[in-house]
Parts: structure tokens; C-alpha cells; sequence
């Protein structure tokens, strides 16, 4: 891809041609022009000779692809800068293996006062569980140590972690030698992270967010909150992504409101809504995820974090202050209880103004035909993450461990969602599982459950416009004239129509049926490669050496 030189400015008029653009203002785009941050024109190469001769700066794509800059509708920022600087464990294929990771990093780094890792998935090594107290001890040379699952709702721990925190032993979910969960797990975390300094903090933030710009992801929803990091961490993330050219990023602070006073807390914060990790219940793989029945693998049935009372509560403060409210749930029994309550709050604030308010349910793995149907009445967002399916789906996944194989499978409908008319917003929970938007896509639209499948078109569209959507903008991500210049460039193979229907597919590489192409995912195949990611019309990624 070449460019013609040109002065730096935010009020450039730049012209890309000789490539494809991704638009439903015009299915066979060839060029684009961008003034003043937004999308001014879209046509063909020929069109595009008119323009040439007005603008700062012309592009030549050298038929690279220019679509809608992704959106990551849930993300930890810091904790994701944190594994991308730090220990990662989520390669580790034997707990033995991960040991030798931990001592290797506490070697290397001998003057962090905590050691802070990420990612151990004990259900994928053959030891079949997790590393014991004394095993950590002996890895972390007597050092602080925090460890959490790869779901982030439960941890591993050192001893020396544990004596920085007064009444641990007694709190709920503290376990002797085992993952700590609950009020404990909460705990020892923000023990941890009290212990990294400011300037190790601000750099884990930006090395995510370049990490995030590197792969074409324009905007990032960050799912901050009391039981997850602190406020000066998500009010430091939120100055520094509006000091310094990068992804945008939207905050959402998960606490409760119970009145105007909270609402307006909120705002201080500079979140835009009370949503994100507001924890409804837990995770599959911690055995927290609360559900209507036992779990397979344990004699419980999870833990509920919040009933359909304060649901209801919180949903109806937030709708009378104009405030978007959200949870996060995964079991069955735990959206069983947001729709019970955002239903109880619909009948006393007016079903209209909830519906306005498109409050937003994050994971909503476990759903069932009556919830999804719920969804759909109440005007609610399913924020999801493909990605999980692909992790711990399937006949011998995690979820099949934790719940049997007819369970399982009903996981992550997606194609009922949409058949359905849910709005979906797709993410990754990073560090959950990694920023990957493409991989992400592909993960939809070949989901191990193949009746949950949708078009590679359908899951685009949640990436990139349902990000938008959840926040309340239906005036983003898509290149249509009057839209935020917000777009990547990459290099691809051959576009194509897929979808789970032949018949569709097959209508959808009819000129006649006006859609537009996007790259091969099929498993396998490479996925693109992002070349430029720009943010309102300022280019915040270049990839080295193009």
C-alpha cells in the first residue's frame, strides 16, 4: 500500500482508491473519501477520479480491503496489558509446565512486589488440577502471588498473598488449598493490584491498547468495576486513551444504583452506563455460574450474586436517570433472574423507556427459548463472546465437563438470538480470551453447534455496528457517508459470501443481490492481515515495513 506525503492534520480530505471498501451505501466500492474525521464519499475508481485532484493526501489500497474499524464490546483493559507484558500461562499444556513458567517469570523479575499472571486452564492438562499452595510457594521463591483461571472468577494464590490480606480465611468462598472464588477471590485481587505502580499500570494500558489498534479494532468497551479493579484505574485508562492518538474507549462501571446520587457517581466516574461484569453469578469453568440444575462434574448448582429484586432495582433507578444498566450472566438460573427483574422494572418505569434504554446482558451463554424471547420484549443486548465456544465448546470441551452434552449444547444461540431480533455485540473478555476480531467472526459463523451458526456477514456486522449499537449509536461502524472515520485496511485473499445456508450463499454472489464480499474464514484459511487501523480520521496503527 502506498501514500502520497503529506502534513499531519485531523482536518486532512484523503482519498484511498484501487481497493475494496466494505459499505452498504455501494456493494462495490473501490474508494473512499474521508474529511474532517468522517466518511464523505464512497463509489468506484472511476467516480474517484473527480476527487483526486482535491484532497491533502491520496492513498493507493494496492487492493488491500477497507472495512469499519472493529469494536470489542467487553474488555479488561489493564489486566489485558498486564498478560501481554507479563505472565502468560495460557499456553501451558501441563501444570508442570505452567510451574516452571511462574518460576522462570519471579526469576527474571525480582524487583515487582507482587507477581501477577494470567490465563491457567487446569481442565486442558492432564494433571487435572490446579497448582496447590504449597506448589506456588515453592514457584514464587516466597513472593506474593496472584494467579487467576483463565474466566477470571477464581484464583490461585500464594501464601505471602494471602498475609496481605487480614480476615481472608474467614471471608466466602476461601478455600485452604484449593481456588479461591467470591468475597475471598475479590479480595486477594485487589491486593494484588494495589501492588502494581501507577506507572506499571499505565503501561500495561497502553501496550493493550496498541496490541488493540494492531489488529484493527477502532473502539473498545472497558468492563471496569469495585469487584474487578479500582476507580483510579478505570478513570486513568479513560485520561489516557483521550490524551493519545488510539482506540476509543467507552467505559462501563459495574455497581449498583439505587438513586439519582448513584447515577450521577457514575458519571463522575466517566462511565457511560452502570453495566459491564455487574455480577448476576460466575463462570462455567469456576462452578459459579448459577443454573436451574446441578452441575455435572460438581454436587451444586453455582452461586447467585444477585436476585431478580435488586435486578429490578437497579434497572429501574438506572432507566429514571437516563442511565444504561447491564449484568453480567452466564448460567440459566442467572438470566432467568435479569429478565424476571428487568420485566419487574419494565412494569413499574414503562417497557418503552427500558426498551430506549438498551440495557445490555453480557456472556447470556446459557439461555433458552423463553429468555431469548425476553430479550427480545425488553430491548435487551446480548454482549457475547464467540471466542468462548471455540475455547470450551464442543462434545469433549469444558462445557460438556461442566455440564453434561445436551446442556452444553444449547450454549452460545446465536442464530436464535437473531432470529429472534436481539441485538448482538460481539467482544472477547480480554484477557478471557484474546483480542482476535476476525478469529471472533470465524468463531460464529462455525460455531461447534452447528443450528448456532450465522453468516460471516451477520457476525461482521455484530463486531463492528452491534459495538456501536450497544452504546446507544446507530450512526457507526459502517462506511457510509456522514459516519466517524473509523476504518482498517488489510490484506486478504479473494472475498466471498458464506453462510450456514447454501441457498443464501449462494444468492449472495448473485450481482444481483448487492453483498458485498468479505475474506474466506473457513478453519484453516489465513486470516486478514491488518495493514492500517484509523480512529476519526487519525491513523493510529501502520503495520511495519508496508
Amino acid at each position: 500500500m502506498t501514500e502520497s506525503t503529506a502534513p499531519q492534520s485531523d482536518h486532512r480530505t484523503v482519498l484511498l482508491r484501487g481497493g475494496d471498501v466494505h459499505s452498504p451505501a455501494d456493494p462495490f466500492a473501490t474508494a473512499m473519501v474521508v474529511e474532517r474525521g468522517h466518511v464523505a464519499w464512497v463509489g468506484s475508481e472511476g467516480a474517484a477520479d473527480a476527487f483526486a485532484s482535491g484532497v491533502d493526501e491520496v492513498i493507493d489500497l494496492e487492493g488491500a480491503l477497507v472495512t469499519p474499524a472493529f469494536t470489542d464490546a467487553h474488555v479488561h483493559t489493564t489486566a489485558t496489558g498486564l498478560a501481554l507484558t507479563g505472565l502468560d500461562l495460557s499456553g501451558a499444556r501441563t501444570l508442570a509446565a505452567a510451574l516452571d513458567l511462574v518460576r522462570a517469570h519471579v526469576a527474571a523479575r525480582p524487583a515487582d512486589r507482587v507477581v501477577l499472571g494470567h490465563g491457567w486452564d487446569a481442565t486442558r492438562w492432564p494433571e487435572q488440577r490446579p497448582p496447590s499452595r504449597a506448589e506456588l510457594d515453592a514457584a514464587a521463591a516466597g513472593r506474593p502471588l496472584y494467579l487467576p483461571r483463565i474466566d477470571v472468577h477464581s484464583a490461585v494464590v500464594s501464601t505471602a498473598l494471602l498475609d496481605l490480606v487480614p480476615g481472608v480465611t474467614a471471608m466466602t468462598g476461601y478455600h485452604p488449598d484449593g481456588p479461591l472464588t467470591g468475597a475471598a477471590h475479590h479480595a486477594v485481587r485487589a491486593a494484588a493490584h494495589d501492588a502494581v505502580p501507577p506507572a506499571q499500570r499505565a503501561e500495561a494500558q497502553r501496550a493493550a491498547l496498541r496490541h488493540a489498534a494492531s489488529l484493527g479494532i477502532g473502539t473498545v468497551h472497558e468492563c471496569g468495576g469495585p469487584d474487578i479493579s479500582d476507580e483510579n484505574d478505570f478513570t486513568g485508562l479513560l485520561e489516557l486513551a483521550a490524551e493519545q492518538p488510539g482506540p476509543r474507549v467507552f467505559g462501563y462501571w459495574a455497581a449498583e444504583v439505587a438513586d439519582e446520587k448513584d447515577a450521577r457517581r457514575i458519571r463522575e466516574l466517566g462511565a457511560v452506563g452502570a453495566a459491564g461484569d455487574l455480577f448476576v453469578d460466575g463462570s462455567l469453568g469456576s462452578h459459579t455460574a448459577c443454573l436451574h440444575q446441578p452441575y455435572a462434574d460438581a454436587p451444586h448448582s453455582g452461586t447467585a450474586h444477585l436476585d431478580a429484586a435488586r435486578i429490578a432495582a437497579h434497572v429501574a433507578a438506572c432507566t429514571e436517570a437516563g442511565l444504561q444498566a447491564g449484568f453480567h450472566a452466564i448460567g440459566d438460573a442467572a438470566l432467568t433472574a435479569v429478565v424476571e427483574g428487568v420485566r419487574a422494572a419494565a412494569e413499574k418505569v414503562g417497557r418503552a423507556r427500558v426498551r430506549a434504554a438498551r440495557h445490555r446482558v453480557e456472556h447470556a451463554e446459557m439461555l433458552t427459548p423463553e429468555t431469548i424471547a425476553a430479550f427480545a420484549e425488553l430491548g435487551l443486548t446480548a454482549s457475547v463472546q464467540p471466542a468462548f465456544d471455540a475455547a470450551w465448546g464442543g462434545e469433549e470441551g469444558m462445557y460438556a465437563q461442566r455440564l453434561g452434552a445436551g446442556r452444553a449444547a444449547t450454549l452460545n444461540p446465536y442464530a436464535a438470538l437473531l432470529r429472534a431480533g436481539v441485538p448482538l455485540a460481539f467482544g472477547s473478555d480480554s484477557p478471557v480470551t484474546p483480542l482476535d476480531p476476525w478469529g471472533t467472526v470465524r468463531a460464529a459463523a462455525f460455531h461447534r453447534t452447528p443450528e448456532h451458526r450465522v453468516s460471516v456477514r451477520a457476525a461482521f456486522t455484530a463486531h463492528t455496528r452491534g459495538g456501536w449499537r450497544a452504546l446507544g449509536r446507530d450512526d457507526a461502524g459502517t462506511l457510509v457517508p456522514g459516519a466517524p472515520a473509523d476504518y482498517a485496511v488489510w490484506r486478504t485473499e479473494e472475498l466471498v459470501v458464506q453462510a450456514p445456508d447454501d441457498r443464501v450463499a449462494r444468492w449472495s454472489t448473485d450481482p444481483r443481490s448487492g453483498t458485498p464480499g468479505l475474506p474466506d474464514l473457513t478453519p484453516g484459511a489465513d486470516l486478514p492481515v491488518c495493514l492500517r487501523t484509523v480512529v476519526f480520521g487519525q491513523t493510529v496503527y501502520v503495520r511495519p515495513n508496508e
